[in-house]
């Protein structure tokens, strides 16, 4: 599966509890730099998009979130805290493995 994140700076917590839950080819971009941020759209490859709304520019967010449904690719919007992503992609993934 190949899942974008994006948002957030640091997400080697995130790639550990993606690498618990299944194989995952991640693509990061951290939005931070507003010049290049809207510019990049999302890869056709992409099975979901991981949205770290703590840590994403409004522009970014709105232009994300719109291509994603424009191009029907699920988004999962959380935080960037270990244990909201790890509930948030167990309930995509349909599992029952939230940690709460």
């Amino acid at each position: 599966m190949s899942v974008l994140i994006i948002g957030g700076d640091k997400i080697d917590t995130i790639k550990g509890i993606l690498d618990e839950l299944g194989k995952f080819s991640i693509t990061h971009w951290d939005t931070r730099k507003k010049s290049s941020a809207c510019r990049k759209e999302i890869p056709k490859n992409t099975d979901y998009v991981l949205m770290l709304t703590d840590f994403i520019n409004h522009n970014a967010m709105y232009k994300y979130r719109k291509e994603a449904k424009k191009k029907n690719i699920p988004l999962i919007c959380t935080k960037r805290s270990a244990s909201s992503v790890h509930c948030e992609v167990c309930k995509f993934l349909k599992m029952d493995k939230c940690k709460e």
